[in-house]
Parts: C-alpha cells; sequence; structure tokens
C-alpha cells in the first residue's frame, strides 16, 4: 500500500454500527473545515458529483472544498447512516451556514459512498438543496469544529 493510500478504518465489509462510525467521523472531518485533512479519506483518484459540479483526484476535492468553506461560512454539519451494504454507505445530511451577507441556509442532502478494501471513499455522489432560514431557526448550535457527543442528531432534531 503506498503512503498515498493509508487504511482508514472502519473497513468494508460495514456493520451497521461500523457504517454509523464512518459517517461520524466523515461529519468530523468535514466539520473541521480543513480541507487537507479531508481529502485523505478519500482515495487519490477519488470521484465526486456534488450538486452538478464533477470533481476528480484529490487536488481537484482540496481546491472544491477551500472554495466551499470560503463562501460558506461558520459552517455546522450532521450526517446520519440512511443504509448500507458491503462496501457502500448511504447518508442524509444539513448543515447550516450563512453567506458574507449574513444570510443563513440549511442545507438539506443525501450522500452515496463507495470505499475501495482500505476503508477510502472512492466515490461520492451528493445531491443537496439549500433553503434560506432566519437566523433565529438555526438548529445547530455548538463552537465551530465537531458536534458534541451530546449535541441532538438529526432523528432528535426532526430534520
Amino acid at each position: 500500500m503506498s503512503s498515498e493510500s493509508t487504511s482508514r478504518p472502519p473497513l468494508p465489509p460495514f456493520s451497521e454500527d461500523s457504517a454509523a462510525q464512518k459517517a461520524r467521523m466523515a461529519e468530523n472531518a468535514w466539520n473541521t473545515r480543513e480541507p487537507e485533512r479531508v481529502s485523505l479519506a478519500y482515495t487519490p483518484d477519488s470521484t465526486w458529483r456534488n450538486r452538478a459540479e464533477f470533481v476528480s483526484g484529490r487536488a481537484e476535492i482540496v481546491s472544491f472544498l477551500q472554495r466551499k468553506w470560503a463562501r460558506e461560512l461558520d459552517y455546522r454539519l450532521i450526517k446520519e447512516l440512511w443504509a448500507f451494504e458491503h462496501n457502500r454507505i448511504a447518508v442524509r445530511f444539513a448543515y447550516e451556514y450563512h453567506d458574507d451577507s449574513g444570510n443563513w441556509f440549511r442545507a438539506y442532502g443525501n450522500e452515496n459512498w463507495e470505499f475501495d478494501e482500505h476503508g477510502l471513499m472512492a466515490r461520492r455522489l451528493a445531491s443537496i438543496n439549500d433553503l434560506p432560514i432566519a437566523e433565529d431557526e438555526r438548529k445547530f448550535h455548538w463552537p465551530l469544529g465537531p458536534r458534541p457527543d451530546d449535541h441532538p442528531g438529526l432523528s432528535d432534531l426532526d430534520l
């Protein structure tokens, strides 16, 4: 195994517990808003469809995430396991952010993930919709960074 494809447990085939753990690990990493760190969970040639944008490889992933978090400010994300089988996981998610004019949004979506044998994500397909919200409608209240263990998840928040 090359240094570019380090193992990222849990590895497939996934159980319900290991798939849920993988989803939480992804959530925690994205909540750091550190593009280089996040990119290491993907294969060097990982392919993405994110909304209408197509991304291929870690360098493009880093560039995509840098652009994303430059415009989606105070980003906070929650992911929840939806389904899994062998080396595939489906999650639903919501995240909140504001733009540089102070307009708040909650984005809702689904992702389908496919992993290689080392637990790196080789494919990510994301469908996302943004909903404008008032600041007092926000539900994700924690300091920037990973969601605390005692903060409610999507189902708990009725999202």
